[in-house]
Parts: C-alpha cells; structure tokens; sequence
C-alpha cells in the first residue's frame, strides 16, 4: 500500500485498516491477508469466518463532510479487488468455500471513530 505522508496525506488508511481488521475480529472473523497483493493491485484484508472468505476494501475518512467513507468504491475498485481475489483463490482457495466481497467505511473524527460494514457489497460482473 502506497502511504502519502504530509498536509493532505493519507496516513490514516492504514489506522483505518487496522480499526476494521479489530472490529471483524471482534464479530468473529479471522484476518488471513492483510494489503495482499497481486500484481499492482492490492487487497485491504482478506477475512475468514467459517467457510466464508471475504475479500474487504477499507476506505477511511477523518472529516465529517465530503460524503461516506464507502463512496469512493467505484466499478473500477471493484474490478480491481476481484481480479486480485482470483489470484488469492488460485493460491490459497479450498473447496467448499464461500467468497464473497465487502466494504468497511471507518471515519475517523477528534476521538470518534465510526465503522460501517457492509457484507456481500458487490458481485463480480
């Protein structure tokens, strides 16, 4: 994972991907992979939870305006974390699995963080 440091830097995904790999573990799931990567392309936390897997995108914001933190997942994210999940499953995928793909917005504001996790966000297609 690229981190810009600096005035307008995102150092925080990182705090954000730590924040969500917590709150999965506390609902039970196992983080397998975190910032797996494939290529160029990357994937924030690869998770198991019985015989799900799921292939999470983490998308952090420390302001309460410019929208949530889940908007800027768009078509060609998503591409991209499918095309990186297919290389995960070749390398490490079991049968009797199920895949799937979700979204955790974490907002961090002052000394309130808020998480929204979405399960089963998008499919391929």
């Amino acid at each position: 994972m690229r981190v810009r440091t600096g005035r307008n830097g995102w150092v925080h995904g990182r705090r954000g991907e730590a924040i969500a790999a917590d709150h999965l573990r506390s609902r039970g799931w196992t983080v397998l992979a975190r910032n797996y990567r494939a290529g160029s392309m990357e994937i924030d936390l690869v998770v198991r939870r019985g015989r799900v897997v799921a292939f999470v995108e983490v998308k952090t914001r420390t302001t309460s305006s410019g929208g949530t933190p889940l908007e800027p997942i768009g078509r060609s994210k998503r591409r991209t974390v499918v095309s990186a999940a297919r290389r995960w499953i070749h390398e490490h995928g079991r049968a009797g699995t199920n895949y799937r793909f979700d979204a955790v917005g974490v907002r961090i504001v002052g000394e309130e963080v808020e998480i929204e996790h979405i399960p089963d966000a998008w499919r391929p297609g």
